[in-house]
């Protein structure tokens, strides 16, 4: 297999067991995962708010994830950790999640949108935005972008900083799919990468803005 076929392939498993991890331990705030292959092994790092739910009773529950994660992900010999969530307004996966239970008890999507923008901020990002998708308004499904700070859309700085995470909830009136992107506090503003100052002032957004990026036909869902 080529060496791109092989770091598809991994990305790809990444994404499943990080679907995987995201309802077992959405209980336990669960933020996302790292996976690193080595000769002897695989190691994997879980990151939650609640380690303790996530290793269970007696070491039960990380028992669990890791003969899921050799049986059903053909993960070989995994060592499973779990690091706790520092802060965990500047988590997208976590903030996605808190954004999805709001929707779920009755807040208003734009209010727990804005919400979230100054919770990320105020916690030291560079950037963020938000997706929010599905019947928001009216019976027409749409998305809703909202954004504060700079964050790259494309890039070695988007590839290597951006954080993504997302998150769903169903209503009555259909899925609800929650999407955030954070720029963190240690990555570098357009200034520091040499951008033109010019265009600076283009590419960052000083005040929380929306916009309707998307407009589906009647009935439809995401």
């Amino acid at each position: 297999m080529s060496t791109i076929k092989q770091l598809l392939e991994k990305r790809k498993k990444k994404t499943e067991v990080e679907e995987y991890l995201a309802e077992k331990l959405k209980d336990a705030g669960f933020g996302g995962v790292d996976i690193v292959f080595t000769p002897i092994g695989t190691r994997v790092t879980i990151y939650a708010m609640h380690p303790g739910r996530v290793i269970g009773s007696r070491g039960r529950t990380i028992k669990e994830i890791s003969e899921v994660l050799a049986s059903r992900f053909g993960i070989e010999n995994p060592n499973v950790t779990v690091a706790e969530i520092e802060i965990p307004e500047l988590n997208p996966y976590v903030m996605a999640y808190r954004i999805a239970q709001a929707i779920e008890r009755g807040v208003r999507h734009r209010r727990v949108a804005f919400w979230a923008l100054r919770r990320i901020m105020d916690a030291g990002a560079r950037g963020v935005e938000i997706e929010i998708s599905g019947k928001l308004t009216s019976a027409r499904a749409r998305t809703e972008k909202y954004s504060a700070g700079f964050i790259p859309k494309s890039g070695e700085y988007a590839l290597k900083y951006v954080r993504f995470g997302k998150a769903s909830v169903l209503l009555k009136t259909g899925i609800y799919g929650v999407k955030v992107k954070i720029y963190p506090s240690d990555a570098l503003l357009p200034e520091e990468l040499g951008v033109n100052v010019e265009k600076i002032q283009i590419l960052r957004s000083s005040q929380p803005k929306v916009e309707v990026v998307e407009k589906i036909g009647e009935g439809s869902e995401r």
